[in-house]
């Protein structure tokens, strides 16, 4: 099995790119492994040479389809692996993702099956993440944010994309959680806020910014 800082920059490269052929910069994968670039080029030619990556040398790097594979399976233990804390143990979804990046490496296959199986097969985290499949599927859906969404209109929180843990918490506290009802009553972009509503609740306000990080789509109820 690869090492856990292998895949770690797997998963990394894999959350980094905007496209399946796209190139990672080094600088941006040195940066979210919080390491010097020299470091992230070292580690780039070992994976390169074990076929784990496409290393283009001042440009960047790319997944191969058996690096794709190792770093779905990462990333589904981990998602997986936060929700099971949340939804059975009960923890702070601000709190959870130290713990998943540690039990990530350490799970194996047959406990994660059994575990999804346990948490009824979810299709995203408690963040609104996306859950791999076990056959390697990704779904990448395309929702707007409530910076940019329709105003006036019934909405449903679908993800939280902007996941430190001030930010989740500042989002609990506004009830901006998945699966909430949500409407825009007005975007003033003078003023670079939004007011809203959540489940025909008192208005509240948001910043753009914060507002850019929580993405909707069309409520059906």
């Amino acid at each position: 099995m690869p090492s856990s800082t292998v895949e770690n920059y797997l998963k990394a490269i894999l959350q980094l790119s905007p496209g399946d052929d796209a190139l990672v910069p080094m600088g941006e994968l040195a940066a979210a492994l919080a390491v010097v670039p020299g470091t992230a080029t070292t580690m780039a030619k070992g994976l390169a040479t074990e076929g784990l990556i496409v290393h283009r040398p001042r440009q960047g790097v790319r997944l191969t389809p058996a690096g794709r594979r190792v770093a779905l399976g990462v990333l589904r233990r981990h998602r997986l692996v936060e929700t099971f804390l949340v939804n059975v143990l009960k923890m702070d979804w601000a709190d959870v993702h130290a713990e998943a990046e540690r039990l990530e490496h350490a799970i194996s296959d047959e406990v994660l099956d059994r575990l999804d199986a346990l948490l009824g097969r979810p299709v995203a985290d408690p963040h609104g993440d996306p859950i791999p499949s076990r056959g390697g599927a990704l779904p990448s859906p395309v929702h707007a944010a409530l910076a940019t969404c329709a105003v006036q209109r019934g909405l449903r929180i679908v993800r939280v994309t902007e996941q430190t843990a001030d930010f989740l918490h500042f989002a609990e506290a506004h009830g901006l959680r998945p699966g909430a009802l949500i409407q825009v009553v007005e975007r003033d972009l003078a003023a670079g806020t939004v007011s809203f509503q959540i489940e025909a609740k008192k208005a509240q306000t948001l910043g753009l910014a914060a507002a850019a990080n929580i993405l909707v789509e069309r409520s059906r109820a």
